[in-house]
């Protein structure tokens, strides 16, 4: 028998714990032909929208979970609104930023206050900023994929977890944020992980109360760019 590889002998067992063997002739050829056309699943309506009010309902669909929207008219003025944020909340001025090149290059410099860290998150950490591939219309929902430029600790560790999202990233339903990365991804591997991110953390499970920040940031922020 050929080697096989981990993914293969993976299946190879779930296949013989089925009593199955494997697809071949007709069927095989359908299932192949079903995974390479990505046929999207039932759209709600309500994400088949112009993009204007795809992005309207974005905000709103954020705000009904809690997360918090600041819109400012170009990247320029990203700092500032973090900036703002932080005081506004008395949080302390000090951001872990995703190593992402075009985060890098916002002038941070505009507020000499903020210190300013780059790469993975740590345990001291209280807020991290990391970019977004896609913002999700029909529940608010933030799409972030994982790899060298956002560590994915950066959504999980501090308590305060700000994202900085375009307008022009946002997209009405999750295949269409699916076909984006596919597109996006068409000659390179797809990432190891994509994130989900609907609003802060929150759990029900003790005595059915909402606690926040149980499994994750306790704030969620976006700067939401116009241009």
């Amino acid at each position: 028998m050929p080697d096989m590889s981990p993914r293969d002998q993976i299946l190879a067992g779930i296949r013989r714990s089925l009593g199955r063997s494997a697809l071949d002739g007709e069927p095989a050829a359908q299932l192949e032909q079903r995974i390479a056309e990505h046929r999207p699943n039932l759209i709600p309506q309500r994400a088949q929208l112009p993009h204007d009010q795809q992005v309207t309902l974005f905000v709103e669909m954020a705000e009904g979970v809690q997360a918090t929207i600041s819109q400012v008219a170009d990247a320029a003025e990203v700092p500032d609104a973090i900036a703002d944020y932080l005081a506004q909340h008395n949080l302390p001025a000090e951001l872990r930023v995703a190593p992402d090149a075009w985060l890098s290059g916002l002038p941070w410099d505009k507020r000499p206050t903020l210190t300013i860290k780059t790469g993975k998150a740590e345990e001291p950490d209280t807020a991290s900023v990391t970019p977004a591939f896609a913002g999700i219309a029909e529940t608010g929902t933030l799409m972030l994929t994982s790899g060298p430029h956002s560590p994915t600790t950066l959504n999980l560790l501090p308590e305060t977890h700000i994202v900085v999202l375009k307008k022009s990233q946002i997209v009405g339903s999750y295949e269409d944020g699916w076909a984006r990365l596919r597109d996006a991804q068409a000659k390179d591997s797809m990432p190891r992980t994509v994130n989900f991110i609907t609003g802060p953390s929150r759990t029900g499970d003790i005595e059915q109360k909402i606690l926040m920040g149980a499994h994750g940031p306790r704030r969620l922020h976006i700067v939401l760019i116009d241009g």
